[in-house]
């Protein structure tokens, strides 16, 4: 019998793969079909705005591949009108409406993951020590949040936005742009963060392997950011996504209300606003088409967040 359990070989370590498919968000995605199709058209996003300068056929940043003589093309399926090399259409610059996407949609996808992890930092490190601390600690800090909460993210961006510009002038502002909407949206959006964070540490910290940290001499910040926090990543994981797709929605309301991206650097929420004026003089691609790749995105987001929130929730996931 010794002999036997000596020549047993060990049991392969399965891969990460395998792995994948044995846990419970492996599992449920195998099955579940929607959050298949929406990973993969937000995976194709992503990857569109990653190669945009290999995909894109001309680059709308160029001068000297904008043509004013080619605005206002109709897409190419237009029998009367369309122009070949400009499956899309054109805007009213005479960019290539499919290359102004891809471009736009990278600026999108930017200022919406910069946001979140703005937020996502500002939220955790709060929420970890509101709850952790508790008493007047957490009771300042939860109060300064619910202040934060009953002002709108938009309210306070535009309010931010149009200072600054009246301030210090349209041109610096362009320049800046990017930059102030990813502050803006990041710091408006923190409290939710770290309303969930507090709730889950009040939760973990008076679980028993706190305690032994505690009996060991470690300190608080390593127990925060080495213990509890491993442990409360899964809602963080829900909020992230739905969060990237309100940054976006909230970036393309700023630049159609003219605070967000400039003309020349544009977004997909300043590409619907460019258009907005020629919808009704019959070039409606410049409005639509960015409207609907917007909204596409937004919407695998947020399934994909629905998907997560069901997983990662043992009361909702039914295997």
């Amino acid at each position: 019998m010794t002999t036997q359990s000596q020549n047993k070989l060990p049991e392969p370590t399965p891969s990460a793969w395998q792995r994948f498919k044995d846990s419970n968000i492996g599992h449920s995605f195998i099955r579940d079909r929607v959050a298949q199709i929406s990973f993969t058209i937000f995976l194709g996003y992503v990857i569109m705005a990653l190669f945009a300068p290999l995909i894109a056929p001309f680059d709308p940043y160029d001068p000297n591949q904008i043509d004013i003589m080619n605005s206002e093309l109709p897409p190419s399926w237009d029998a009367e009108n369309g122009d070949e090399q400009f499956w899309l259409g054109t805007d009213a610059q005479g960019r290539d409406l499919w290359s102004t996407i891809l471009y736009g949609t990278r600026i999108s996808l930017t200022i919406g993951i910069c946001a979140v992890l703005l937020q996502a930092t500002i939220g955790i490190i709060i929420g970890l020590i509101a709850g952790y601390r508790g008493g007047r600690v957490d009771s300042l800090l939860m109060r300064f949040a619910d202040v934060q909460l009953s002002f709108s993210t938009m309210m306070v961006a535009i309010i931010v936005l149009a200072i600054f510009q009246a301030s210090f002038g349209t041109e610096l502002y362009q320049e800046l742009a990017m930059t102030m909407l990813i502050l803006v949206i990041g710091i408006a959006e923190w409290p939710q963060y770290a309303r969930t964070i507090r709730a889950s540490v009040l939760a973990e910290k008076k679980k028993e392997y706190i305690d032994a940290a505690r009996v060991m001499g470690l300190g608080p910040i390593r127990i925060m950011f080495r213990h509890i926090l491993p442990n409360t990543l899964s809602p963080i994981l829900v909020i992230s996504t739905v969060q990237v797709a309100n940054a976006i929605i909230s970036e393309a309301s700023l630049s159609f209300l003219g605070l967000g991206m400039p003309v020349s650097q544009p977004s997909l929420g300043s590409l619907i606003s460019s258009g907005f004026e020629y919808i009704f003089s019959g070039a409606w691609w410049i409005t639509v088409i960015p409207g609907v790749i917007l909204v596409v995105l937004v919407l695998v987001m947020n399934m994909l967040g629905d998907w997560l929130r069901d997983v990662l929730n043992p009361k909702l996931y039914k295997g």
